[in-house]
């Protein structure tokens, strides 16, 4: 029996910590992604903590799982995770990236994709949250609410 407890608790803390290892860089990375929107001629975008939470359920279920992708493990798309924080929208997107180990690193990769850097730069867009999982993995999601 204890070697059963002891394997449990094994197993169970690092994926407790994977799942505490979220970095919120929405405020860090407003200025520089308010800057190109205004090289755009686009209105500046504020932080949202729902954005922020749907990033934040992303990152960690990419981080659990090993994938990559734009669909969650359980089949949901970039709206249904912020639906599920509440978020009712007109507009969403998300971009996600992998291995950058710093903000900068991250933003410019976005910049230098052209999807990304629509997606950053989309006129509909006014609020974002932006993560940093675990194994630096990057989520930011963009969105409008309402309509």
């Amino acid at each position: 029996m204890r070697f059963l407890t002891a394997l449990t608790i094994a197993i169970l803390l690092p994926m407790t910590a994977m799942a505490q290892s979220v970095q919120d860089l929405g405020p860090s990375a407003r200025d520089r992604i308010n800057a190109t929107r205004a090289e755009a001629g686009r209105d500046a975008l504020s932080v949202n903590r729902k954005l922020t939470r749907a990033a934040a359920a992303h990152a960690r279920d990419l981080a659990e799982t090993g994938a990559f992708s734009h669909t969650g493990s359980n089949g949901s798309s970039v709206g249904d995770r912020v639906r599920r924080q509440g978020y009712g929208f007109c507009f969403v997107a998300e971009n996600i990236a992998k291995g950058q180990g710093a903000l900068e690193q991250v933003l410019s990769g976005w910049m230098a994709s052209p999807g990304h850097r629509r997606n950053i730069r989309a006129e509909q867009a006014v609020e974002f949250g932006l993560v940093r999982g675990p194994g630096n993995l990057w989520v930011m999601v963009l969105g409008k609410p309402g309509c």
